[in-house]
């Protein structure tokens, strides 16, 4: 069983520029089935955008998804844990702070990203979140 964040994190997570249009980070969540990516300036972590993000603060608001950018959407304060923190730590951060995704940073540079999925494929296999997690999408 699993014990450290490196164990089940998935390396080189997706990220854009700051100022990437929301339409463009779309695509990307579609193509690539992801439901968040990392905003990074450089190697500096700037923000996280999840794809309810987009649809809150864009699509709920009215916002036009090819002249917003993203980093007007993402969350800016984002929680981050060390590859080789336990995985208890990342729970009890996610919890704490009612986040499902967190992004891995080492030495001020990020090395990979959890989510709840991850978390739930590891630690309670046989729960209905590990299935629908391990489940290719239908496209």
């Amino acid at each position: 069983m699993a014990q450290h964040v490196r164990d089940i994190m998935t390396g080189a997570p997706a990220a854009v520029e700051p100022l990437t249009s929301v339409r463009d980070v779309a695509r990307l969540m579609r193509d690539q089935d992801l439901g968040a990516v990392l905003v990074m300036e450089g190697d500096e972590l700037r923000g996280l955008v999840s794809d309810r993000d987009l649809v809150v603060r864009v699509l709920g608001e009215g916002a036009d998804p090819d002249r917003t950018t993203v980093v007007s959407v993402c969350s800016e304060e984002v929680v981050t844990v060390g590859s080789d923190e336990r995985l208890g730590l990342v729970v009890e951060r996610m919890r704490e702070h009612s986040i499902r995704r967190v992004p891995v940073v080492d030495g001020g540079k990020v090395v990979g990203i959890v989510a709840l999925g991850d978390l739930a494929m590891e630690r309670d296999p046989e729960s209905a979140l590990a299935d629908i997690s391990a489940a290719r999408p239908n496209r």
